[in-house]
């Protein structure tokens, strides 16, 4: 190899064993191609390397001490750029850790449309059957398991664990104790009512029906009735207690990924008196309650994850899963500096690759 024709040059480390040991590549910016590689990214042996090509003029590097130093240390004079990728890595780093600092982790919106992906994920993962389809549902859809995770208000780990379970193997859901007890009375009851107007309709009177089904006389007349309802008027009907002006706050929270102890001790400060295992109570029997009648609260605001945001500094609004075109538009309203970040980091890019 002629060293003395190689004069611009890009100098970057890459992975010999990840997290243990790396090498130096050095690629002609003239023609592309690699012109040498070492094992070791060490500042004096790159520079001891640089120093075995005495003709170079230019070198490309990234923002590293390693190779700055090393490339001032062999070539004094050498003109060192930084090349577009870690210019705009560099001005993207800088953006996302404004907005980290100045943004909370879900930021708040007028609704846009319908119930949000976060009120879905609190009331349709009233089990674990339930959370395991979930996540399915969303993969699906596209979403990152980390995305999934922060809706499920899980771990990676385990949202790794639900979708490694096939689809054909997810348990069935298993209702609570209470409500299984609710489901059997139902059914029994619909068993009477159907042999109590059998009978009617085949001539017995009501006095006859009711002595050879033991139950009272008015009982039998309800039965009979074709406006009698099955479910007690009385089922999932709350009793008025100390959660109670607490409730939609409870919900609210909760969907924004709250814990219960961090739940307890905002609505606390506000005149709550009873205990954290009551709002997992109230949140299960709430879930069970949507689940049952398929319906979802409906709530003036929605919440935007904070790395949504800082995904739109580097990616494009259509490849994030986690932001609609009307979420990212109510963000852009109420923030307008993001509008202008956004705009002036696509700038910066279209000027950096038109050269």
């Amino acid at each position: 190899m002629d060293k003395s024709s190689v004069k611009m040059v890009c100098v970057d480390d890459f992975a010999l064993r990840k997290r243990f040991s790396y090498g130096t590549v050095m690629i002609n910016l003239e023609n592309h191609r690699i012109v040498d590689m070492i094992p070791s990214r060490d500042t004096n042996v790159v520079c001891n390397w640089l120093k075995t090509f005495h003709n170079i003029e230019v070198i490309s590097r990234d923002g590293a001490i390693t190779y700055a130093s090393a490339a001032t240390n062999s070539h004094p004079d050498v003109i060192q750029i930084s090349d577009r990728f870690h210019l705009i890595k560099g001005l993207s780093e800088v953006i996302c850790k404004y907005i980290f600092r100045e943004f909370p982790a879900r930021v708040e919106i007028p609704l846009t449309e319908g119930v949000t992906d976060e009120m879905k994920a609190l009331y349709n993962t009233a089990n674990r059957s339930l959370r395991i389809k979930f996540a399915h549902e969303k993969r699906r859809e596209g979403l990152t398991i980390l995305d999934i995770a922060l809706l499920l208000h899980s771990s990676p780990k385990t949202i790794q664990k639900y979708l490694a379970i096939p689809e054909d193997q997810i348990p069935e859901s298993k209702e609570i104790a209470r409500e299984r007890q609710h489901q059997l009375a139902i059914k029994q009851k619909e068993q009477e009512i159907k042999e109590a107007r059998k009978m009617a309709l085949a001539g017995y009177p009501i006095e006859q029906i009711a002595s050879q089904m033991h139950r009272a006389h008015k009982t039998i007349q309800n039965y009979l009735n074709p406006d009698f309802s099955v479910t007690n008027s009385h089922y999932n009907v709350r009793i008025p207690g100390k959660l109670a002006p607490y409730e939609n706050e409870v919900i609210k929270l909760r969907s924004q990924g709250l814990t219960y102890p961090q739940i307890h001790d905002i609505i606390c400060k506000k005149g709550y008196t009873g205990s954290v295992a009551s709002l997992r109570m109230f949140m299960q029997k709430e879930r069970t309650r949507m689940h049952e009648q398929n319906e979802t609260e409906k709530p003036h605001s929605e919440y935007v994850q904070r790395k949504s945001l800082c995904q739109l500094v580097y990616k494009k609004l259509e490849d994030i899963g986690t932001i609609t075109v009307k979420q990212y538009q109510e963000v852009l309203k109420k923030y307008p500096l993001l509008s202008e970040l956004y705009t002036l980091t696509k700038d910066f890019c279209n000027v950096i690759f038109s050269k």
